[in-house]
C-alpha cells in the first residue's frame, strides 16, 4: 500500500495540475461535489478560462511546459501555499510521472491516481508485459523482454514472421516504432530503432512484436479502490488515429461481441490487479482481423476520450477518482454496470488537415459551440482568446450520445455543422469526412482508416461545393431576377451539380 492511499481523508481543496479542457472538466466535478479547487498557470495561460474558473489561481512560470507545468517542486509548492491536500493531475504533463507520484507522496500530500510503483511498473512496455503475463494475459507474439543480441532477435523474427515491429521499451506515441518487412532489413532497423529511443527516451531498449496488419485499438475503462474492488466500464475504439494519436473515439465498439467484451474486461480487470491499481485506468489491446484481442500497455492516468465512457455508463469518472483517493470503496459491483446507448468523440484540434494535420497556431475570431439534445463539449476556450503555441494543439473535444450508434453519428454530424471557428484550421470539416465515411459507418475500419481515406483533395470538394452555393446566390441577387433560382432551390439550365459532386 502506497503512502497517500493511507490518508483516507476527506479532501477539501483539490489543485489541478493541468490546463486548458481537462483542468476547467475537473473543476466542475470537484465544485458539485464541494470541493474547493485551486489552478496553476504559466505565462501563456494568465487569462486562460480555467484560471477564472477555480476559487483561487497561482502562477507557476514561463510558458514553455518545461519551465511551469512540468516541474515537479513547482506544483507542490502551489499546494502547499494553497493549502489543497490533493492533486489531480489530469491527463499528459505529469499525470504518469512516477517519479512526481513519489515527490507527492514523500511531501504528504494526496495524488488522485495510482501509487508510483504501479505507474514504474505500467510506464515501461517491458515490466508491463511481465506484470500481465502473471495473469496470462495475451500478448502478441514476440519476445517478452529486451532485444540484447541482434543475431538472436533476428531469428525470433524469422520465427514469429514477417512484417514485425520492433518498438521502444519506454516510448509512446508512436516513437522509436519501426516496421520491418523482411529479414534483410533487421539488423538496420533494429539500429535505427534504438537510437531514436535513446535520443527521445533515454532508454535505448527495444522488442519485437509481430506487426499486426490491420489492428484495431480497443481500450477497456477500469477503476479501482484502496479496498481491492477494481471493476472495468466496458470499452472504447479509438481506431481513426493519425500519427499514431486517436482522433475519433466511441464507446461501445462497433465489432465486439458481448463473450469477446467480457474477456476483454476480465484480462483488463486482471492487468489491474497485477499492480494493485487504484483509481482510473486504460488498459489498451489490439485486435486483429480474427478478433483476436493482445495486451498492448495500460495508461495510468484519465484518458482524453473518458467522456464516451461516462456518457454510455452514466458515471462520473472524476468524481469517481476523488472519491477513490479519499479512501471510499467504490459505491457499485461490476454486475451493476450496464452500457446504455452510444457515443462518439471527436478531437477539434487546431491542426490542418489538408496540410498532414500541421498544427496550426491563431486567433479564434469566431468561437461558437453546438447545443441541443445529447452533445457535449469540453473546451478551454472562448471567442478572442489564441491558441498558444507551447502546448497541445486540441481546443476541444466534441461528444454526441444517442440511443444507438447511427444517431450518435447523425448527432455528430448536425453538431460539426453547428461548431462555428474561424481564425484557424481544425479538425471539424475532417469529423464530417469520417462520419459519412462508408467503412466508418459500417464499422469495417482499422487503425490505418487516414491513411487509407483521407488525403488533402478528400476535404476540397466540400469546399468547392460551398464556394458553388455561394456563387448561386450571390449571381441570383446581382441579377435580381426573381426566375434565376426555381422554388426547388436548382437554378434553370445547370444540371444538378449536388447529384454530381464526388461522393466519398
Amino acid at each position: 500500500m502506497s503512502e497517500n492511499q493511507n490518508h483516507h481523508s476527506k479532501i477539501s481543496k483539490i489543485l489541478v495540475a493541468n490546463r486548458g479542457e481537462i483542468a476547467l472538466r475537473i473543476m466542475r466535478s470537484a465544485k458539485e461535489m464541494g470541493i474547493k479547487t485551486v489552478a496553476v498557470f504559466s505565462e501563456a495561460d494568465r487569462n486562460a478560462l480555467h484560471v477564472r474558473y477555480a476559487d483561487e489561481a497561482i502562477f507557476i512560470g514561463p510558458a514553455p511546459s518545461n519551465q511551469s507545468y512540468l516541474v515537479g517542486e513547482k506544483i507542490i509548492d502551489a499546494c502547499k501555499q494553497s493549502g489543497a491536500e490533493a492533486i489531480h493531475p489530469g491527463y499528459g504533463f505529469l499525470s504518469e510521472n512516477a517519479a512526481f507520484a513519489q515527490m507527492v507522496a514523500d511531501a504528504g500530500l494526496i495524488l488522485i491516481g495510482p501509487s508510483p510503483q504501479a505507474m514504474e511498473i505500467m510506464g515501461n512496455k517491458l515490466s508491463a508485459k511481465a506484470a500481465a503475463l502473471k495473469y496470462n494475459i495475451p500478448m502478441v507474439p514476440g519476445t517478452e523482454e529486451a532485444i540484447q543480441d541482434v543475431a538472436e532477435a533476428k531469428l525470433r523474427a524469422i520465427e514469429v514472421g514477417f512484417p514485425i515491429l520492433i518498438k521502444a521499451a519506454a516510448g509512446g506515441g508512436g516513437k522509436g516504432m519501426r516496421i520491418v518487412e523482411k529479414a534483410d532489413d533487421f539488423e538496420e532497423q533494429m539500429q535505427l530503432a534504438v537510437s531514436e529511443a535513446t535520443s527521445a527516451f533515454g532508454d535505448g531498449s527495444v522488442f519485437i512484436e509481430r506487426y499486426v496488419t490491420s489492428p484495431r485499438h480497443i481500450e477497456i475503462q477500469v477503476l479501482g479502490d484502496t479496498h481491492g474492488n477494481i471493476v472495468h466500464l466496458f470499452e472504447r475504439e479509438c481506431s481513426v488515429q493519425r500519427r499514431h494519436q486517436k482522433v475519433v473515439e466511441e464507446a461501445p465498439s462497433s465489432v465486439l461481441t458481448e463473450e469477446i467484451r467480457q474477456r476483454m474486461g476480465k484480462c483488463a480487470v486482471d492487468v489491474a490487479r497485477s499492480v494493485n491499481y487504484t483509481g482510473a485506468g486504460t488498459v489498451e489491446f489490439i485486435l486483429d482481423e480474427n478478433l483476436d484481442f493482445f495486451f498492448l500497455e495500460m495508461n495510468t492516468r484519465l484518458q482524453v476520450e473518458h467522456p464516451v465512457t461516462e456518457l454510455i455508463t452514466g458515471i462520473d469518472l472524476v468524481k469517481e477518482q476523488i472519491k477513490i483517493a479519499s479512501g471510499e470503496a467504490l459505491s457499485f459491483i461490476q454486475e451493476d454496470l450496464k452500457i446504455n446507448g452510444h457515443a462518439v468523440e471527436l478531437r477539434v484540434y487546431a491542426e490542418d488537415p489538408n496540410n498532414n494535420f500541421l498544427p496550426d497556431i491563431g486567433t479564434l475570431q469566431t468561437y461558437k459551440t453546438p447545443k441541443g439534445n445529447g452533445v457535449r463539449v469540453d473546451d478551454g476556450f472562448e471567442q478572442g482568446m489564441d491558441i498558444p503555441i507551447y502546448y497541445d494543439p486540441m481546443i476541444a473535444k466534441l461528444i454526441t450520445f444517442g440511443k444507438d450508434r447511427t444517431e450518435a453519428i447523425e448527432r455528430m454530424i448536425r453538431a460539426i455543422a453547428e461548431y462555428e471557428i474561424t481564425g484557424i484550421e481544425t479538425t471539424l470539416a475532417f469529423g464530417t469526412f469520417v462520419m459519412q465515411h462508408e467503412a466508418f459507418k459500417t464499422g469495417q475500419f482499422d487503425t490505418h482508416f487516414v491513411g487509407k481515406y483521407f488525403n488533402a483533395n478528400s476535404l476540397k470538394v466540400e469546399d468547392e461545393t460551398e464556394a458553388l452555393i455561394a456563387a448561386v446566390i450571390a449571381s441570383a441577387l446581382f441579377e435580381k431576377k426573381s426566375d434565376v433560382v426555381q422554388s426547388d432551390g436548382k437554378s434553370k439550365g445547370s444540371s444538378d451539380w449536388r447529384k454530381n459532386r464526388q461522393k466519398y
